[in-house]
């Protein structure tokens, strides 16, 4: 049955198409939003599979054609997903995976593909939209609707779903997503603006060069939103989240296909093996979990599961490894959360609010242009920054945008197996390293001053991980950039936090751990600065959180970003900068009649400057902008100050020649169109190949050769300019 629903809900006119196209797949709607045309399908396989975790896959494909283009490079047609396919696949299955049942063990694979695009569709929110709407219709077991949402605020006006030439005017970018009762993920990032201020300028005296001593700059405000604005604006976010799924709800199950029987593997514990280990080893258990490392900690339980079972009573119950070692992990759990709800102790000693001890190196690297070693408890992150030119930017083309684009900021975040102590091989960055990276970038990005001829890259390698590494990633990356002297409007420091909640008792923890990311409810990650956040994101593993108690994990949250960040200031202090390492440019104004003294006769002067002090130079002439930019900052300082002595040297005299007086001069320089003469006051004049003689001259070498004497006529003079002609030549 053929069924069509439009919607107009917070800013998007959305039309479901359900039973037009797709009809094998489970489920599958066809929406349309303006110009852009989504199809997501949802298919189920109907064998579970063996292991004990939920097979979800989601694919989000964009199509080249869906914006009339060919794809670039040698093969033409769509290959591995981009970044942007990558993150939009993560936030689908972030948002739609708390919905499936604990022990839903069949595979289930939700395929979002773009078909036709609009460049100003939010394809992020069509795509959970979408998604959702075909899971909602399928005969999957789930009758719960999933929907998208963008805010953004423009001046000071909260907007819903802007499209995206309004986001580019906002201060902030939040993205949700929830259920009519919960809210289930959050990311959110601030947008910096830039405002003009006139500075009295630090290049031009200002006795010598009025008209410039100031100068207009961009100065980068980083808009870090305070902790009660944002949480009242998520919860603004929260209800319209709520309103659209009550409409989803009200007309899907209209066409909903039957449900089809799932056999959902409730969690078996085996009671007799749970009592045993808690009256014989609870200790030991209790020990194990603090082993901090995750490896250490895994061993731990499998040597203790090993024990159990050459117990006799393990031998006369024919109790096997396997089934032990889920009743000691499932134990484990329970003693992890008892302690927290019940003692308001963690595993390792901490109170709900204390974060680990911090220790921070910057610039151990001797050759890489700004390092920071961070390490926060058994998380150690190397960040490493990397200044290039321009023309190094990551370039990069979006389905919305009209050609391509550049990277000029980017934060690759990689996560070698050997820092949880696991013997594998080091891949390429999956979807977890990219989101890590992004999230990174959106806490960084809002604080760096780029330089508008540079890129900036930033690499994180986690050496050691248990808990929180995309912070430590933030934290080494705002030293970083600090150490390679790059400008930041204030340091960023982030900290994950947890949630463990039973019924009406709850405990909000600061800077988790593997073990507490593990066995907790929520993995909460806040960064900012000290005025604010720059970047959020969040999952819920329980149903959703309520409003009060996320307002106060963002207060929990400031205070130990705070205490971080004191600890980072007082680091930045102590960075000796490498500068012999660093690529530099400096700009310095000059009036405009002073340029030609810089260039020198026929490009004499810049030359000898740009070999001595191994410099690039380039000129505005009107502007009078002279831009140094080299590999040492010692020898662009003292290039630019060789050209500032240069300029405030008195310009020589002109010397001044009659029309038709004769001069005596020799040939210096040789091009196809004439001969360049050397003339008395140390100044060029031009003989055309015209004005070598009355007939026809094929070459200039068949007159005159390069340190001929010749006798020469002046036909004309305007400033350095002078045109001659040629009346004999000394042999």
């Amino acid at each position: 049955m053929h069924c069509t629903f439009e919607f107009d809900m917070n800013n998007i006119k959305e039309r479901y198409d359900i039973g037009k196209v797709a009809k094998q797949a489970n489920g599958a709607v066809l929406l349309q939003s303006g110009k852009t045309t989504m199809l997501a399908t949802v298919v189920m396989d109907k064998t579970p599979v063996e292991e004990d975790f939920l097979p979800l896959t989601v694919q989000y494909i964009e199509k080249s054609y869906a914006a009339g283009k060919i794809p670039g490079g040698f093969v033409k047609r769509e290959q591995k997903p981009g970044d942007f396919e990558t993150l939009t696949s993560r936030v689908v299955d972030r948002a739609l995976r708390p919905l499936f049942p604990k022990g839903f063990l069949n595979p289930v694979v939700i395929t979002v593909m773009v078909l036709s695009v609009d460049e100003e569709s939010d394809l992020q929110v069509l795509a959970l939209n979408a998604a959702s709407a075909a899971l909602y219709v399928s005969d999957i077991p789930i009758r719960t609707a999933v929907s998208g949402l963008r805010v953004a605020k423009i001046g000071d006006e909260i907007v819903f779903n802007p499209k995206l030439s309004q986001l580019n005017e906002s201060t902030l970018d939040l993205y949700l997503a929830g259920t009519k009762d919960d809210l289930l993920m959050i990311e959110m990032r601030s947008i910096a603006t830039y405002e003009s201020e006139t500075l009295p300028s630090a290049t031009v005296d200002p006795i010598l060069d009025p008209t410039l001593a100031q100068e207009v700059i961009l100065v980068k405000k980083p808009n870090a939103f305070k902790e009660e604005e944002l949480a009242q604006i998520i919860l603004q976010g929260k209800e319209a989240i709520n309103t659209a799924c009550q409409e989803y709800e009200k007309y899907f199950i209209e066409v909903a296909k039957s449900q089809v029987e799932v056999d959902i593997k409730p969690e078996k514990i085996d009671e007799n093996i749970w009592t045993y280990i808690d009256e014989i080893y609870k200790d030991e258990i209790y020990k194990a979990i603090n082993s901090m490392a995750k490896s250490e900690r895994a061993e731990a339980l499998t040597d203790i599961a090993k024990k159990i079972t050459q117990d006799e009573i393990a031998k006369e119950q024919d109790w096997d490894e396997e089934t032990i070692l889920k009743v000691v992990d499932k134990y484990k759990r329970k003693i992890v959360r008892d302690m927290i709800l019940k003692e308001r102790k963690r595993a390792d000693g901490r109170g709900l609010k204390d974060v680990r001890e911090i220790s921070i190196e910057t610039n151990i690297l001797p050759s890489a242009h700004g390092s920071c070693l961070f390490t926060r408890g058994q998380t150690q992150a190397l960040v490493v920054c990397t200044i290039g030119e321009k023309t190094a930017a990551q370039m990069y083309e979006l389905l919305t945008s009209k050609g391509p684009e550049y990277e000029h900021f980017m934060v690759h975040y990689n996560f070698p197996p050997f820092s949880v102590g696991e013997a594998r091989p080091i891949g390429a960055p999956g979807r977890r390293e990219l989101g890590h990276g992004n999230l990174a970038k959106r806490a960084l990005e809002p604080v760096v001053d780029i330089p508008e001829d540079k890129t900036i890259r930033l690499v994180s390698e986690i050496l050691e991980s248990n808990g929180s590494s995309s912070m430590a990633t933030v934290c080494g990356g705002a030293l970083a950039l600090r150490a390679a002297n790059i400008e930041t409007t204030d340091l960023v420091a982030g900290v994950a936090m947890g949630l463990v909640i039973e019924g009406d008792e709850y405990a909000i923890l600061t800077d988790i751990m593997g073990l507490e990311d593990h066995d907790g409810d929520m993995d909460f990650k806040v960064a900012g600065t000290k005025d604010g956040i720059t970047a959020l994101q969040m999952d819920i593993k329980v149903g959703g959180i309520e409003a009060s108690i996320l307002k106060e994990a963002l207060l929990q949250a400031k205070e130990a970003r705070i205490h971080i960040l004191d600890i980072m200031e007082d680091a930045a202090k102590n960075i000796e900068i490498n500068e012999e390492n660093l690529p530099t440019t400096e700009t310095i104004t000059v009036h405009p009649s002073k340029i030609a003294q810089i260039i020198g006769q026929a490009g004499k002067t810049i030359k000898e400057i740009i070999e001595k002090f191994e410099v690039n130079i380039d000129i505005e002439r009107d502007k009078g902008k002279v831009k140094v930019t080299g590999k040492s900052k010692p020898k662009v300082v003292a290039a630019c100050d060789h050209i500032k002595t240069i300029t405030q040297k008195d310009e020589p005299e002109i010397p001044q020649f009659k029309e038709g007086e004769i001069l005596k001069g020799k040939i210096k320089r040789i091009a196809n169109f004439g001969a360049f003469v050397e003339l008395p006051g140390d100044i060029d004049g031009l003989l055309h190949i015209s004005k070598l003689s009355s007939g026809r001259v094929n070459r200039v070498e068949d007159v005159v050769n390069i340190g001929d004497e010749v006798e020469v006529e002046v036909l004309s003079q305007k400033g350095h300019k002078i045109e001659l002609a040629l009346r004999r030549v000394f042999k």
